[in-house]
This record gives structure tokens, C-alpha cells and sequence, in this order.
């Protein structure tokens, strides 16, 4: 019993530090992923949806909120042409000759390319929000630990 009393305290601040480092690896894949997002969406060099003094600027589509609104802007535009796949296709076939039908399917195309980055950009959000969670938990775990075993080796009142 003596044993469990003298190792218990590192073994829980062994798992704190392994908390904290887990931690610190998924904030930074989750920054690392979301620098990679960002850097593959400018290569696309998407304007829809900045405002002109934005393009002027030379900015382009690279984050989940503009992502979002340029989705939902062609979005918009491919309801226009027909609002769903089937109201396209009339109870015909796919007509990849048909301007509109290739319109439709390329429009589909980029805005679920948008809308995956939408999603993109929000996994790297979590994920660095679990992250910064578990530091947040590994430290309160280590304090906890080194506290307990603080008091744990003082002597109680009235005892020399």
C-alpha cells in the first residue's frame, strides 16, 4: 500500500504531461492543416463573393466564411438554372453536350469543393479547441497531483 501512495502521484502527473503534449500536437496539426487550407484555396484564386475593393487587393477566397458565402452564392446561381438535379433533367438523361446540364454539374462541382472547405476550416477549429482543452486538463491534473502530494509529505498539525 505503501508502494501505491509513493507512485500514484507521479503516475497522475505522467498522465497530465502526456494530456498537455497530447494537446499541444493536435493544436498544431489543426494550425498546420488549416495553413494548408488556406495556402490550396489562394491557389484556386476564387473571388466570388469579396467585394471589389477586396479584389482590388488581391484577395481571394481562403477562409470558411468566405468560403460559405461564395457556396452559397453559386448555390444560388444553380437554383437558377434548375432548382434540384431533377427539375434539370426533366426525366431525361444527362446531357453533357446540354450548356445547362454542364453549367449545373460544374457549378455543383465548386460548390461542394467550397462547402468541404467550409467543413475544413471548422474540423481545424474543433480540433484546436480539443486541444487547447486537453492542456487546459493536463495542467489542472499536474497542479492537482503536485498539490496532493505536497500535502501528502507535510506533517499534521500537533505532530513533530
Amino acid at each position: 500500500m505503501e508502494r501505491i501512495k509513493r507512485y500514484l502521484p507521479m503516475l497522475v502527473v505522467l498522465l497530465g504531461i502526456i494530456s498537455v503534449v497530447l494537446g499541444a500536437v493536435f493544436v498544431g496539426l489543426a494550425f498546420q492543416k488549416e495553413a494548408w487550407m488556406r495556402d490550396t484555396a489562394q491557389l484556386e484564386q476564387v473571388t466570388l463573393g469579396l467585394t471589389d475593393e477586396q479584389i482590388e487587393d488581391g484577395d481571394v477566397v481562403d477562409s470558411g466564411a468566405e468560403m460559405q458565402a461564395a457556396a452559397d452564392t453559386i448555390r444560388g446561381h444553380r437554383r437558377n438554372l434548375a432548382p434540384t438535379y431533377n427539375d434539370l433533367l426533366a426525366g431525361g438523361r444527362y446531357d453533357p453536350t446540354n450548356s445547362t446540364h454542364l453549367s449545373y454539374t460544374q457549378a455543383m462541382n465548386m460548390e461542394n469543393y467550397l462547402y468541404l472547405g467550409v467543413l475544413g476550416f471548422g474540423v481545424t477549429m474543433l480540433i484546436k479547441g480539443i486541444g487547447a482543452a486537453l492542456i487546459v486538463i493536463g495542467i489542472a491534473i499536474i497542479v492537482t497531483a503536485l498539490l496532493l502530494m505536497r500535502t501528502a509529505k507535510a506533517p499534521a498539525r500537533g505532530q513533530a
